[in-house]
């Protein structure tokens, strides 16, 4: 059995670009970035675990900010109550669609600790990335969430499953004055 999420929202980095973390500087702490790609980064933001992984080319990155719990035979709908008792919320158990809806919320929900993980490879007995086999028609390029002004917060490296929007960290499709193909894109998939 495995707890299992569908990854639904993105943020890609580059080096030379001013929001990713290595231009604040390389550090020991940072160094996941230059490892092989699919090493594993984590860090706290506000204070709780967040999870990137090393893309191709040094200094590259991704992080993953929403998923989507998943069922199959492999990771059965048990899973997900073990993700409500992971992840409980401040009322009582959350649902299913809010689990995850957030890169903390994502790490608490599949039990995901910056002591455990950081820097580490991916595991095929203990966390793998995999494709579910699962079609995606349409994916929604924007701005990504949180960049400050002057650190490159125009880039639309914000990447999310459309018809899963609703359940991401800020849904792009209900932002007001927003306009499609000025604000966002909507991407067809092959």
């Amino acid at each position: 059995m495995w707890l299992s999420a569908r990854i639904i929202e993105t943020e890609a980095y580059e080096i030379t670009e001013k929001g990713s973390h290595p231009s604040l500087g390389f550090t020991p702490k940072r160094a996941a970035l230059i490892m092989a790609p699919g090493t594993i980064y984590m860090y706290y933001s506000r204070g709780k675990d967040s999870i990137n992984f090393s893309a191709r080319g040094k200094g590259h990155g991704v992080l993953v900010k929403s998923a989507f719990p998943h069922i199959d035979r492999v990771s059965p709908k048990i899973c997900v109550e073990i993700t409500q008792k992971l992840n409980p919320s401040p009322s009582g158990v959350r649902t299913p669609e809010s689990l995850c809806k957030g890169q903390t919320l994502m790490c608490k929900a599949l039990d995901l600790k910056l002591t455990e993980w950081d820097q580490m490879c991916l595991d095929e007995d203990n966390f793998v990335l995999t494709d579910a086999g699962l079609k995606v028609p349409h994916i929604i390029q924007c701005p990504r969430l949180g960049i400050p002004i002057g650190r490159d917060e125009h880039l639309m490296y914000r990447f999310v499953d459309y018809s899963l929007a609703k359940h991401c960290t800020s849904n792009p499709l209900t932002k007001r004055r927003w306009r499609i193909d000025k604000d966002y894109k909507v991407l067809e998939m092959a």
